[in-house]
């Protein structure tokens, strides 16, 4: 039987973008929460896995809307990259997260503290951003956010080299060195699509608004 939905097909594209957005902080805010008080880390990563998953099932009932919708309030190609990049983010967050778990990490490092960090402020920026698409779009102003994201990824990047020079310039321990070179680089690039989250949106604003 057919269903006739109330809430306009647009209202709903946002709905669920501004969702993926809020989940992707609350795990950016886990993550940053069990780099700084390192306790009860296979817990704290049970939550980073479930928020993770809730992730998907978001990212899923975009796609899903997204093939029942004739007309959509912009492209179809963008909302699907936009909700793989949101995917993306709570992805890499997850695996920085899981990683430190699986190799049964002692302590976090500072540069990974560092990133931690840089991660949460990207992605609620990225959240603030994702909510400027909601009705209608003020450009000036999500493109402001855009720049700001743009500048986190690139202190992200430049504390990732620099976490890189020290490991290969200080380690001795070649396990040590490889563990951590992964769990950097998955945090480094979850602040990268943060940055892609922003160029999509960066797209849309300078097309619709």
């Amino acid at each position: 039987m057919f269903k006739l939905s109330l809430i306009p097909r647009e209202k709903k594209f946002s709905a669920l973008f501004e969702q993926s957005a809020q989940n992707a902080v609350k795990i950016a805010q886990q993550l940053r929460d069990m780099v700084h008080v390192w306790e009860n880390i296979k817990e704290r990563v049970d939550i980073i896995t479930d928020l993770e998953h809730q992730g998907d099932a978001i990212a899923h009932q975009i796609i899903a809307q997204l093939h029942q919708t004739f007309v959509t309030p912009f492209d179809r190609e963008d909302i699907a990259h936009l909700a793989h990049s949101l995917d993306d983010v709570t992805d890499f967050i997850h695996s920085a997260a899981d990683t430190m778990l699986l190799y049964k990490v002692d302590r976090p490092t500072e540069r990974a503290k560092e990133l931690a960090d840089i991660v949460v402020q990207a992605v609620s920026e990225m959240e603030k951003a994702v909510a400027e698409i909601h009705d209608r779009i003020d450009r000036k102003r999500l493109l402001r956010r855009c720049v700001e994201i743009n500048r986190l990824e690139n202190t992200g990047d430049s504390v990732y080299r620099s976490a890189l020079a020290e490991l290969f310039a200080d380690s001795k321990d070649f396990a040590y060195l490889i563990k951590w070179r992964e769990i950097y680089e998955h945090m480094e690039t979850a602040i990268d699509r943060c940055e892609d989250v922003a160029n999509i949106l960066e797209g849309v604003a300078l097309k619709y608004a």
